[in-house]
């Protein structure tokens, strides 16, 4: 499977910047997190739906990055952030809905 993180319109990567900012072991999960969804073994993640056709992952303890599959083939990362209550925060929420409108509107299809 190919994996496409968000980058900002300078090309900043803001998914490996989020991973690279936590403690070394969930660095280490992180990272895992991307490798097994390239090497396609979802079964193995604590994976659940989101909202539309959004989805979360979460990795060690309170860590998640939210993602949306373009097709068979492609997983395009959009969002992590460290989950804090059981509710998505309204900030996050936020980035994620303008992230996946934004996506939907360069590939010409609706995720949420």
């Amino acid at each position: 499977m190919k994996v496409h993180l968000y980058k900002t319109a300078s090309g900043k990567d803001l998914i490996l910047e989020y991973i690279e900012s936590l403690s070394p072991p969930e660095i280490a999960d992180g990272y895992s997190i991307l490798q097994k969804f390239k090497n396609d073994e979802l079964d193995e993640l604590k994976i659940k739906h989101w909202r539309g056709r959004i989805w979360e992952v979460y990795f060690y303890k309170h860590n998640r990055i939210f993602y949306v599959y373009i097709d068979g083939e492609n997983v395009y990362f959009l969002h992590a952030c460290r989950k804090q209550k059981n509710k998505t925060e309204r900030s996050d929420s936020d980035i994620i809905v303008k992230r996946a409108k934004a996506l939907g509107d360069t590939l010409s299809k609706k995720f949420i």
